[in-house]
């Protein structure tokens, strides 16, 4: 007998067919998760027990709540959504908003109440929003007051979403902080079965048309004990900043979920993050764990290296490949051997990753302990090591996409392909070498994008670049570099001359770019992943 209490079966209707699924190994002991569970209820309310319930856990410049705190604002908002708007597990809640304690609550109240979260990223428009909503059909959302305007349009475009409800507007009567302050603040968690759904992840576009993985109860805590327990090795003193949105699953995890899992506290900065802002605010707060972007990294550094940052100890890049030059340059700056990750919202988290002793140059790391992982060719079988190919993972939990016909591309025999080139080394290192449909295939050569670009930014002149293949009629493809440059420096036929001598001295020859254009902005996601597919669309 299922032990499902979502009432609302439109999610669990539109998953993939059983033969479509990937295969689940449990193969850890702390993977033996009961069939009846709900994450809040794990992370939150057995808190206190755990002895984290007088701690701080959500942190701003204007507020601290401690995890009971915290716990008596997620009941009043879970109160508000079933007494006041009627709803029942199994309801999509569409939230909206920038890193803040509302945003947090919001998300925590929705999945605790037995809904499934759909978070969407700050910077979406009406038209973005409005596809979402047409394909989660939420019927409430949760929306920062000051992001209101574009959900509006997308309502008016898409009725199916009933009501919005602002928060971070405290005069509002009908605001959320309004209405939770009159409830009582006891709310018990939903029984959710651990296969239910919690969370509608929508993917946040690197290759074009977004997709919708599903999360379950068991999935995120599942992840819970893999990457930070074995990796991570949080601790409950530790203070997390970082840049990543709640809506991005690295951020989820990284800035909420294994927060929580560990008993430790989050700051959320609303002020714009500049490279030196963040810097500053690291010192000023003491935060001892950083979650960003390579890119964004890079730009710290300077900084970094110029003021320093004594507290901190574990720097997490992940959402993008992380190039050996800008690990060196953070490590040069800071002393920090830099914890790289590669993992996948279909999959909430990271699953390739290395502890900072254990990180090998070049390599992002070996299976995170609860997966395996194996580079393949286009038949599925092991290639032999130190050889290209794709990879394939498989662990406790696996890709599920809402409707959607790409589910068979992501699946294949119970195992999850992401999409990525890789080589594995005798020890079993993973190196990344490109998304697999970004390797370059130029005269016969098999080149990886992310490895030209490595090189490129080893060149003092270059700040960011990003590498693609383009169309040449006698070399079929040729290796094509946008590079944004230092300020200062003069993008010619001199430096184009002189970056691609720099390239061939760096690596293989045959790998250097044959045209280079100079730009002043690269097209990334908003969570900072370098959109190759709008590269290679550019005239």
């Amino acid at each position: 007998m299922s032990l499902s209490a979502q009432v609302d079966r439109f999610v669990h209707d539109r998953l993939p067919r059983v033969e479509q699924l990937p295969m689940f190994r449990y193969d850890l002991p702390e993977l033996q998760l009961p069939d009846q569970l709900n994450l809040v209820e794990e992370l939150l309310d057995k808190a206190a027990a755990k002895g984290f319930g007088g701690k701080p856990m959500l942190r701003s410049r204007e507020q601290t709540l401690t995890y009971a705190e915290a716990a008596i604002e997620v009941n009043r908002i879970a109160q508000v959504l079933v007494e006041d708007f009627g709803l029942v597990p199994g309801n999509r809640v569409l939230l909206r908003g920038g890193n803040s304690i509302a945003m947090a609550l919001s998300w925590l109240a929705a999945v605790k109440a037995g809904m499934i979260a759909v978070a969407t990223m700050p910077l979406l428009r009406a038209k973005e929003l409005g596809e979402i909503i047409d394909k989660s059909r939420p019927v409430l959302a949760l929306c920062d007051g000051k992001l209101i305007a574009e959900l509006e349009a997308a309502q008016r475009e898409y009725p199916s979403l009933l009501t919005i409800v602002a928060f971070n507007l405290p005069d509002d009567p009908a605001s959320l902080s309004s209405r939770a302050a009159v409830k009582s603040g006891v709310f018990a968690a939903c029984p959710t079965s651990a296969d239910d759904v919690a969370l509608l992840a929508f993917t946040s576009g690197t290759t074009g048309k977004p997709k919708a993985p599903v999360t379950t109860h068991r999935d995120v805590l599942a992840m819970c004990e893999t990457w930070p327990r074995h990796i991570l090795k949080p601790r409950s003193e530790d203070i997390v900043v970082g840049s990543p949105p709640l809506a991005f699953t690295f951020g989820l995890g990284g800035l909420l979920v294994y927060p929580m899992w560990a008993g430790s506290s989050v700051y959320f900065h609303d002020a714009p993050h500049t490279p030196e802002g963040v810097v500053k605010l690291i010192n000023e707060i003491g935060a001892t764990i950083c979650y960003t972007a390579p890119t964004f990294y890079r730009q710290m550094a300077p900084f970094a290296k110029q003021q320093g940052v004594p507290t901190l100890r574990i720097c997490v890049s992940a959402g993008e490949a992380l190039p050996d030059a800008t690990r060196q340059l953070w490590k040069d700056a800071t002393g920090i051997e830099m914890l790289d990750g590669i993992g996948g919202t279909e999959v909430f988290h990271i699953y390739i990753s290395a502890a900072s002793d254990e990180v090998r140059r070049g390599a992002i790391g070996k299976a995170v302990p609860g997966f395996t992982a194996k580079v393949v060719d286009d038949k599925g079988s092991e290639v032999p090591r130190g050889t290209v190919g794709k990879l394939a993972i498989i662990g406790p939990v696996g890709c599920r996409y809402l409707d959607d016909a790409r589910q068979t591309d992501y699946v294949k025999n119970g195992w999850n392909y992401p999409g990525d080139a890789f080589l594995q080394d005798d020890d079993g290192y993973f190196f990344y070498q490109a998304r697999a449909d970004d390797m370059i295939v130029t005269a016969g050569y098999n080149v990886g994008g992310p490895e030209v670009e490595d090189a490129l930014l080893k060149h003092p002149a270059v700040a960011e670049c990003g590498v693609v293949g383009k169309a040449d009629a006698e070399r079929g493809t040729i290796v094509k570099a946008y590079c944004v440059l230092k300020l200062g420096e003069v993008g010619d036929a001199t430096l184009v001359k002189a970056l691609q001598d720099h390239v061939k001295a760096t690596i293989a020859p045959y790998k250097y770019p044959r045209e280079i254009e100079f730009v002043t902005v690269l097209p990334r996601t908003e969570t900072g992943k370098l959109q190759r597919f709008r590269l290679r669309q550019t005239p």
